[in-house]
C-alpha cells in the first residue's frame, strides 16, 4: 500500500521537485540563519547560484558540533512563537543538540510516518503497540502520530516493564508492534517462558523496529519469534526523528522519502561524494523543514544507495541498513552514546579520575553496558559506605544525563590496565 503518490514518482518530475525546494531552503538559511550566511558568503555561494539538485554539491557540509556551538536555538530560523515542539538528544558537553518544530515540520514527520505504516499495511483496523521511548527523544512520539496519521489505535507503552509489555499486546490485541529489535526478542524470550502459544495469543502480523543497528541474522530471529513482517525504520533527530527511509515488504533496503530528504554518499575522510553502490558515509540535506532546515548533515553512519526499481512501485532512491558509524558513537539499547558524554559525567564527579573503560554486552537480547572507572588517591578504598555512596551517585547522574542505565564498578587507582598509544575506552563484546 503506497500512502502517497509522489513515492512513485518518475525521476525527472522527483528532480524537479527537489531543485525548487532546495533553492528555497538554501535561501532561507541565508537569509534567517548567520551561520549558514557566513558559511556560504565564504564559499563565495548565494542563493542564486542553486538552481538544480546537482549544486547541492556547492554546499558546505553541517556536522552535529555545529547545532552544539549553537545551543539551544541559534540555529532556528523562526521565532520559539512558531516552534509548536522541541526534542533534544543528551550532549556530550552537557549540552544537547536541540531540534524545533513548526506545525508545517509536525505535518511533514507525521506525513513521513504514515508512509512508513503504510509499507506495513498499517490501517484504521490495526492496534499498534508502541513499545519505543517517550520523551525528548523522538521515537516514541514520532511513532505515535504517524500511527494515529493513518487512524490506527495507538497504546503508548514507551519503554521497560517487559512482563506488562507482553500482557498488554495479548490482552489489547495489538497487530502491529513498533520497538527497538533488541526489546522485541526480549519480549518474546518473556512471552516464552510463561507458555504462550504466539500463534493463538497474539494477533501481531508485522512490526516496525529501528534505532539500533541491524544484522540480516536478528532480522530473520524477530520475524521468526513472533511471526511477523519485520520493516527496517531510520532516521535521526537532526534531521526530522524517525521517518527518514523504512524498508518495504519485499526487500531488505529502504525507501528513502527524498521528496522531504536528499541523501548523499560521501567519503568519510575526503569527504568526495561516491557512486550508487559504493559504501561510505551518509549525508543529508532537509529540504522542507522550516524551524530547523539543515544543508548537507553528516549523519556519521555508513550505508550505500541504490535506485533500481523495487516491486513495491516506489521508486524512490533506497538504501541498505546501516553497517557501521564513521565515529565512535556507541548505540545503548537504542539510544546514542558517545565516550565524550560519559567521560564528561565522569569529570563532574568528584572522587573520580578520567582512569575508565566502557564494556557493552549482550544480556539476553538486551544490551549492558558497564563502568569501570578508577577512584583518585584520595578516596578511601576501606569505606564501603562512601563507596557505594558514591557508585551510586555516579549511576544516577548516567542515567539522568545520558539516559541509560549502566552498572558502575569503582576500582583501586591504576588498575586498569594501560594501553601504548591510544587509551582502550570502549570494549564491544556485542561483536
Amino acid at each position: 500500500m503506497i500512502w502517497n503518490k509522489v513515492e512513485s514518482s518518475s525521476k525527472e518530475d522527483l528532480r524537479n521537485l527537489q531543485a525548487i525546494r532546495l533553492k528555497e531552503t538554501v535561501e532561507r538559511v541565508y537569509t534567517l540563519t548567520p551561520f549558514y550566511k557566513d558559511k556560504l558568503n565564504a564559499l563565495a555561494i548565494k542563493p542564486k547560484d542553486i538552481n538544480t539538485i546537482d549544486d547541492i554539491t556547492k554546499l558546505p557540509f553541517t556536522k552535529k558540533q555545529d547545532l552544539r556551538d549553537h545551543y539551544p536555538f541559534g540555529l532556528f530560523t523562526v521565532p520559539m512563537s512558531q516552534v509548536v515542539r522541541v526534542h533534544s538528544s543528551s550532549g556530550t558537553t552537557g549540552k544537547p543538540t536541540v531540534v524545533g518544530y513548526t506545525q508545517a515540520d509536525m505535518d511533514i514527520w507525521d506525513e513521513v510516518m504514515a508512509r512508513v505504516y503504510a509499507m506495513a499495511g498499517t490501517t484504521q483496523n490495526d492496534v499498534v503497540h508502541n513499545a519505543y521511548g517517550y520523551g525528548l527523544f523522538t521515537g516514541g512520539l514520532g511513532l505515535h502520530n504517524g500511527a494515529a496519521k493513518v487512524g490506527a489505535t495507538v497504546i503508548p507503552s514507551s519503554g521497560g516493564f517487559t512482563d506488562r509489555q507482553v500482557m498488554l499486546m495479548k490482552d489489547f490485541g495489538a497487530t502491529v508492534l513498533a520497538s527497538t529489535p533488541s526489546f522485541a526478542l526480549h519480549m518474546a524470550e518473556s512471552a516464552s517462558k510463561t507458555g504462550a502459544n504466539f500463534k493463538d495469543d497474539f494477533k501481531l502480523r508485522a512490526g516496525i523496529f529501528g534505532a539500533e543497528p541491524t544484522s540480516k541474522g536478528l532480522k530473520k530471529e524477530v520475524a521468526q519469534a513472533w511471526g511477523i513482517d519485520y520493516h527496517e525504520i531510520y532516521g535521526l533527530s537532526e534531521i526530522i526523528g524517525p521517518g527518514v527511509s523504512c524498508s518495504c515488504k519485499h526487500s531488505d533496503l529502504l525507501h528513502i522519502f527524498e521528496d522531504h530528504f536528499y541523501p548523499e554518499i560521501i567519503d568519510p575522510k575526503s569527504g568526495k561524494r561516491l557512486p550508487d553502490g559504493e559504501r561510505g558515509e551518509l549525508v543529508i540535506t532537509s529540504l522542507t523543514k522550516q524551524a530547523l532546515p539543515i544543508l548537507r548533515y553528516r549523519t556519521g553512519d555508513i550505508t550505500s544507495l541504490t535506485r533500481t526499481p523495487c516491486e513495491c512501485g516506489r521508486t524512490m532512491v533506497r538504501m541498505e541498513s546501516v553497517v557501521g558509524r564513521a565515529d565512535d558513537m556507541m548505540i545503548i539499547n537504542g539510544v546514542n552514546v558517545y565516550p565524550s558524554q560519559v567521560e564528561h559525567v565522569i569529570s563532574q564527579t568528584d572522587g573520580l579520575t578520567l582512569n575508565y573503560q566502557i564494556i557493552i554486552e549482550k544480556k539476553g537480547h538486551l544490551d549492558q553496558l558497564d563502568i569501570l572507572i578508577e577512584v583518585s588517591d584520595n578516596v578511601m578504598m576501606d569505606s564501603i559506605g562512601a563507596m557505594e555512596k558514591l557508585r551510586r551517585s555516579f549511576e544516577h547522574s548516567i542515567q539522568n544525563n545520558l539516559y541509560i542505565k549502566a552498572k558502575v564498578k569503582l576500582v583501586e587507582p591504576r588498575s586498569i590496565e594501560r594501553s601504548i598509544g591510544k587509551a582502550v575506552r570502549i570494549v564491544d563484546k556485542r561483536k
